[in-house]
């Protein structure tokens, strides 16, 4: 997205004239768009890492690197940037109405998330080797995590009702990644196969349309980013837009698109915008019933809010309240 800009602004310029005045006339370009402050300096932090490695590989002189670096982040107030929205948590009442629209494996991935309070790259990178199940509350810990970087380990208490939803993707390779968009497109295709209405012996059989090099094919594992995608597409199909911004029946959706004009797309993308949400905002939910229930102190233990320089004493204390947390409510 970030570099999409960088080839419209500056496709056609030499690397090596890429200084620091394109790099904020890319910024400018960004809060034009209405990004946020914080998504445009991580943005610009994309391409500086961009750079830096054409550097390591002497594709661009040193100086391009050092020039861009010059570039200082946007402050919050400083700026014409958008400020961004606080994440807040979303209702059950939403979350029902979207999960018939997704696959069992994301379905299943959202429930485990809402339960548990994990980040979303916590539950895509869960595997069946990180999980100790041992004792009567299952402990996750993640291969890898946000603040790993401090030295913290992190540990993921995981209930009877967690464990239920998570127990039939434990049956596979223990490094293998129990949410898999594999998982998902298959399920798909036995669907849309025991909903034919086709005899077998008329039209396509399975399997005999399939391209040999599809443009698109799913990964071993969900990511952050893809997981959010297919709660969007969800979200679309859930909360469909009022007429005429909805797709007719009879519209393929270059035909719909092509039918709506510049302002009835932006009134499109302005709706589907208000009726998404994003897994993040999970995580949220479960804090707070936790808050509710527990106190602001259980909460911030159950997701792994503690400082990094507490003792080995408080980490146990803590990891122990959380699983009793966990036990009664995940």
């Amino acid at each position: 997205e970030a570099l999409k800009i960088v080839r419209e602004l500056y496709g056609r310029k030499i690397a090596n004239d890429f200084g620091p005045l394109a790099l904020k006339a890319v910024r400018q370009r960004m809060v034009d768009k209405g990004w946020s402050r914080g998504h445009i300096n991580k943005s610009i932090g994309r391409i500086r890492r961009c750079f830096k490695w054409a550097v390591e590989n002497e594709l661009v002189g040193r100086d391009v690197y050092h020039g861009l670096m010059a570039v200082s982040g946007l402050r919050k107030g400083r700026s014409d940037a958008r400020e961004p929205d606080p994440v807040m948590p979303v209702d059950d009442a939403t979350v029902q109405a979207t999960l018939p629209h997704l696959s069992p494996v994301v379905a299943d991935m959202i429930r485990f998330q809402r339960i548990t309070g994990c980040r979303p790259q916590d539950v895509c990178n869960l595997r069946p080797c990180d999980v100790d199940m041992s004792g009567e509350v299952w402990l996750y810990r993640p291969s890898t995590h946000k603040t790993e970087h401090h030295g913290r380990e992190r540990v993921i208490p995981i209930g009877p009702k967690g464990q239920e939803i998570l127990r039939p993707y434990l049956l596979r390779e223990k490094e293998t990644h129990c949410f898999s968009p594999e998982d998902s497109e298959r399920n798909r295709r036995e669907e849309r196969h025991s909903n034919r209405t086709t005899p077998l012996s008329c039209g396509n059989r399975p399997g005999t349309n399939r391209k040999r090099k599809p443009q698109r094919s799913a990964g071993e594992h969900y990511t952050a980013n893809t997981y959010r995608r297919a709660i969007h597409r969800a979200c679309d199909s859930a909360f469909l837009p009022p007429e005429p911004l909805s797709q007719r029946e009879d519209e393929t959706m270059k035909k719909w698109h092509d039918r709506l004009t510049e302002k009835q797309r932006a009134e499109l993308e302005k709706w589907q915008s208000e009726h998404r949400w994003s897994p993040n905002r999970l995580r949220h939910s479960a804090g707070t019933e936790i808050r509710k229930r527990f106190g602001l102190e259980a909460a911030q233990v159950v997701l792994g809010h503690a400082s990094a320089d507490v003792t080995q004493v408080y980490a146990e204390r803590d990891l122990q309240k959380a699983v009793e947390i966990m036990r009664e409510v995940g």
